[in-house]
């Protein structure tokens, strides 16, 4: 098992960039960074993904990961681009074996007890508790019983708003998507509003 990322552990945060494709790249990825949220995951939803990571795994201060990791290939494929974590929506046995033989943090989805344990059997750096928006913060600190020793990311549903809901309840960190990066912004390239959510989002986990 390979451990979460420094930066996502100092930041609690990492943001999910989800559309159909990406503009701006650079420009928003970097304003993400600034204003302190230095691990970003691109999900395989994006056109042309890989390309858009390989051109961020060369910028400094950021940690980049790939998302909706479903398959051994698309693990391979990420970590070759330059992938320095993986994140799954489900429990993917072949990506944590890919992820932990190339010494690759992987955040395993999973929401119920039964596959929160079936993810843990994985070796995962964190378990992606997913969707998070269907049970809440309450969910998470149900689970924290049995799996007290368990390090869980939620995301779905999480916001500025209730990030702080969710570390308290138990996340060493939130996972953070629509809320701070609205898919038509992405596919605009606009970073400027992408920048002020990611600022505000900050300032709450400061707080929390």
């Amino acid at each position: 098992m390979v451990g979460l990322p420094a930066a996502l552990l100092e930041d609690r945060v990492v943001a999910v960039l989800r559309a159909p494709s990406l503009a701006n790249a650079e420009g928003i990825i970097r304003g993400l960074a600034d204003a302190g949220i230095r691990s970003i995951e691109l999900t395989y939803t994006i056109s042309d993904v890989l390309k858009h990571v390989a051109h961020a795994a060369k910028m400094s201060g950021i940690s980049i990961g790939v998302g909706t990791v479903l398959s051994e290939q698309q693990a391979i494929d990420a970590i070759n681009a330059g992938a320095q974590f993986l994140v799954t929506p489900a429990v993917r046995p072949a990506v944590a074996m890919v992820a932990n033989t190339k010494d690759v943090p992987v955040l395993m989805g999973a929401w119920t007890p039964t596959e929160v344990a079936a993810a843990l059997d994985c070796a995962p750096a964190a378990v992606k508790l997913f969707p998070g928006e269907m049970g809440g913060p309450s969910h998470l600190k149900a689970l924290r019983g049995p799996f007290s020793k368990a390090t869980f990311v939620p995301s779905g549903g999480v916001s500025a708003t209730n990030a702080k809901d969710w570390l308290a309840a138990g996340a060493v960190a939130v996972s953070a998507g629509g809320s701070l990066a609205p898919a038509d912004a992405l596919v605009r390239g606009d970073a400027a509003p992408i920048i002020h959510a990611a600022k505000v989002f900050v300032q709450a986990l400061k707080s929390a």
